[in-house]
């Protein structure tokens, strides 16, 4: 087994609620993690139409009999039951008593804001980082391969080839998820959005031109985008809202939650292949992105993630609230450092004095330079620490 930063967080606060929740991507290990964390929970997964059956029609019944020490899978399929779940933890008063997983975000669904605030301790577990990948035989000698081969626990345990596992796991997205979060009459003009999507990764997210390429109106591209967050395969990174005196683009930016995928859908098999392609920089982008998301969500907290572009061009690719500290953070692949990479955090230390400035490159090497950190890839758990 490969152990998950995120297990020592949810464990500490199974004594403090009632209710656990773990979201995040399908396969990404939920489930395991869950078994792992409370062996001896009765495991119910309402994926099952007999549970999930029991659960819509007699709420009350299916919680009397599964009670104090329970593991529900998939609880998105009954949302009805969070209402039921705080109903009968607040007259139980035991805290752990529930684990819920599902692969759609709860953050954004109304039910479970609304039912059980102040009761669940939301975690969304991604699949692995890189850092979870450390020496084990799954880690990657580059960077670039670990891009490619993605992230997710059953792909590479199992050893299965990327157009096996990514053409599957997207249609099995497709035929469930989609169709659960959102009526889609059209699922093959919906995978198409998904390929261009993943060709504008680093991107404004500019629904007009995805409109115009899919014959398309605003309002239904903006929800078939809300559909890809909720189930969590892309989400939109937002611009920082502070205004510095200046103009500032006010338009998302666009990524995915496994580069793995992205590279699929891009038709990206090798380094090599990487290496010429057009979106080799964007993917960097999102790796490195990615990668401190994880950081962050593994500690239990919310990340407070944007990036900065004014309508002048000056832009740096990460900004992060740490806490009071603003911390900015230039991506580039290239595994040579170069004068150019600081020329956006230049500019915002101008305007920013105290903001704290980082350069992520594609090389190995971690660098302490009198107004800069500069980081490998290996070395990015540094940034937050």
């Amino acid at each position: 087994m490969i152990d998950r930063a995120i297990a020592s967080k949810i464990t500490e606060l199974l004594a403090k609620y009632p209710i656990i929740s773990i979201t995040g991507p399908r396969q990404s290990g939920k489930t395991t993690l869950a078994k792992i964390l409370k062996p001896k929970y009765q495991y119910v997964t309402l994926e099952n139409p007999s549970d999930r059956l029991f659960a819509q029609q007699d709420p009350v019944g299916f919680l009397e009999t599964y009670q104090n020490g329970v593991i529900l899978d998939e609880v998105q399929y009954v949302p009805a039951l969070f209402s039921y779940l705080q109903v009968v933890t607040d007259a139980r008063q035991r805290n752990g008593e529930y684990i819920l997983t599902g692969s759609q975000n709860f953050l954004l669904m109304e039910k479970i804001t609304q039912s059980l605030a102040g009761r669940v301790a939301i975690f969304n577990l991604l699949p692995f980082s890189i850092e979870e990948l450390k020496n084990t035989e799954y880690a990657q000698l580059h960077w670039e391969n670990q891009l490619i081969n993605g992230f997710y626990p059953r792909k590479l345990v199992a050893d299965i080839d990327a157009t096996s596992f990514y053409d599957s796991y997207l249609q099995t997205y497709v035929e469930r998820d989609v169709r659960q979060v959102k009526n889609i009459l059209d699922l093959d003009l919906f995978q198409r959005f998904i390929r261009l999507l993943a060709g504008r990764i680093g991107q404004l997210f500019n629904q007009n031109s995805l409109g115009v390429e899919l014959g398309l109106n605003n309002k239904t591209i903006n929800a078939w985008m809300s559909v890809l967050e909720t189930s969590f395969i892309a989400y939109r990174l937002n611009p920082y809202f502070e205004n510095f005196n200046k103009r500032l683009v006010s338009t998302p930016k666009v990524y995915f939650y496994d580069t793995g995928l992205a590279s699929h859908l891009l038709g990206i098999k090798t380094k090599e292949e990487l290496d010429i392609h057009f979106a080799k920089g964007s993917l960097f982008e999102n790796l490195v992105i990615n990668e401190l998301l994880k950081v962050e969500l593994n500690k239990g907290k919310r990340p407070q993630f944007y990036f900065w572009r004014d309508t002048s061009q000056h832009e740096v690719d990460i900004l992060i609230q740490n806490g009071t500290a603003l911390e900015a953070i230039e991506l580039k692949s290239g595994k040579t450092i170069q004068p150019d990479y600081f020329k956006g955090l230049n500019y915002l230390k101008k305007i920013r004095p105290t903001t704290n400035l980082h350069l992520v490159y594609g090389g190995d090497q971690y660098q302490r330079r009198t107004d800069y950190k500069i980081y490998g890839v290996e070395h990015l758990n540094k940034i937050l620490e």
